[in-house]
């Protein structure tokens, strides 16, 4: 393995032409021999950890530490907000120093933070705890973009939609693992969850340090050190991205709500709906990705994801309207039919998100990119809840025609965004 490697370039083994190869490897199931296989199982374990936490840790702060539910509430709104601003200054510093450097870094923050999760027994400490734990994550998520520009080759879109793909399942694997800590529901079982956790962060650090350096690319002589602030175009690109980027709590939030409490369709329903999800999305990520590797093709895939995703939210709100048969088969196609959307916005945001970003600043451009997503994220479930639930059907149609209007609308931001990288910012 080379010391060193050059972001945008290919780093592949001689025989990854598919000659002599594993037919799991020629099948894309895991990665050829080298830093994408490395970078591949260092992302799986974490998301191991991952999935435990997100599945037991609301039920560890209520049942175990004793908090209310409102004081969890609050203090997980308040450290995304605080987490939102390490990724910027985070990210530049993976571009100046390495990112594989400043990724380790991070990851043994994150490895600290949450294994300090077990002490808190405070309200005001979990604050603080969960305020460093958000900040570690903002920044692992900005000095692990450039990190995967630098080793994905040529076609990153395809290689950061494989990790999406297998992230999902390991998430799954994780949450599955937790569901036994929620049926013991002990205080021990919920500190093994957090260490657990922890243990996965620390785990990934020390597979990281098989990765070759990534190194910086050099500035140019003339260019703005904080230059992702300044840069409108992307900035309109990254708040239309975070708009569609909702879509993802529609299946999370919305849909089990509107299951349970507007529709005669079984509750075991909601369940089915993310097994599917989850299904889809490990399948069929990386097929999605093909032919989305220009700016262009992410155009053509998000105007086809706002329309996929208008018709899959009306069929799921015809549901609420008709006996349980009838909405239940309305529920799974509008399930699968939004899940294909999904695919096609993903794989587009994942294209936008490197491609716009100049080669030199693509840690503070990716921290930009979190940063915009981490806000629209923040406010999903309140707009969701009022357009989908309080409002209903019509609420649905809306939140869909936002989502077409988005598809509609990003190609001139994208063009916008084009023209100035070549030097009119007209």
């Amino acid at each position: 393995m080379d010391n060193n490697v050059t972001p945008g370039t290919q780093t592949v083994d001689a025989t990854a032409d598919g000659a002599d190869q594993p037919w799991v490897v020629t099948r894309g199931l895991i990665p050829e021999q080298g830093p994408r296989r490395v970078l591949a199982v260092a992302s799986f374990v974490n998301m191991i950890g991952n999935g435990l936490y997100m599945t037991g840790a609301a039920l560890f702060f209520t049942r175990s530490v004793g908090l209310s539910v409102a004081q969890v509430g609050v203090g997980m709104g308040a450290a995304s907000l605080v987490g939102l601003t390490a990724g910027i200054p985070v990210g530049r510093l993976a571009d100046l120093r390495g990112a594989r450097e400043t990724y380790r870094v991070t990851l043994a923050v994150q490895a600290f933070a949450m294994a300090a999760i077990v002490l808190v027994h405070t309200f005001w400490l979990f604050v603080v705890v969960i305020c460093v734990t958000q900040l570690a994550n903002s920044a692992s998520v900005a000095s692990r973009g450039p990190l995967i520009r630098g080793i994905a080759g040529p076609n990153p879109t395809k290689y950061r939609s494989y990790l999406r793909a297998t992230n999902n399942l390991a998430g799954s694997c994780g949450a599955m693992a937790a569901s036994v800590v929620v049926q013991l529901d002990t205080r021990a079982a919920y500190e093994a969850l957090i260490l657990g956790n922890a243990l996965t962060f620390a785990a990934c650090a020390v597979v990281i340090t098989r990765l070759p350096h990534v190194a910086p690319v050099r500035a140019p002589r003339l260019a703005d050190r904080w230059m992702a602030l300044k840069d409108r175009p992307y900035m309109t690109v990254t708040l239309l991205d975070g708009v569609m980027s909702m879509q993802g709590q529609v299946l999370l939030f919305a849909l089990p709500l509107w299951i349970v409490g507007q529709s005669d369709a079984p509750r075991w329903l909601v369940g089915v709906c993310a097994v599917i999800n989850t299904l889809m999305v490990v399948a069929f990520q990386v097929r999605a990705s093909r032919g989305i590797d220009s700016n262009a093709g992410a155009i053509r895939a998000v105007r086809r994801s706002g329309l996929v995703f208008l018709v899959a939210m009306a069929l799921i709100a015809a549901a609420g309207d008709m006996a349980a048969g009838p909405a239940t088969v309305l529920i799974l196609v509008g399930v699968v039919l939004h899940t294909l959307g999904e695919l096609w916005q993903a794989a587009s945001s994942f294209e936008l998100s490197f491609g716009l970003a100049p080669e030199h600043a693509q840690g503070q451009y990716s921290g930009l990119f979190g940063m915009g997503h981490g806000l629209t994220n923040a406010a999903a479930p309140s707009i969701l809840g009022l357009l989908c639930i309080t409002w209903g059907t019509p609420g649905w149609l809306v939140m869909g025609g936002v989502f077409v209007a988005v598809g509609l609308v990003m190609p001139y931001a994208i063009g916008w965004a084009e023209r100035t990288r070549e030097g009119d910012p007209s």
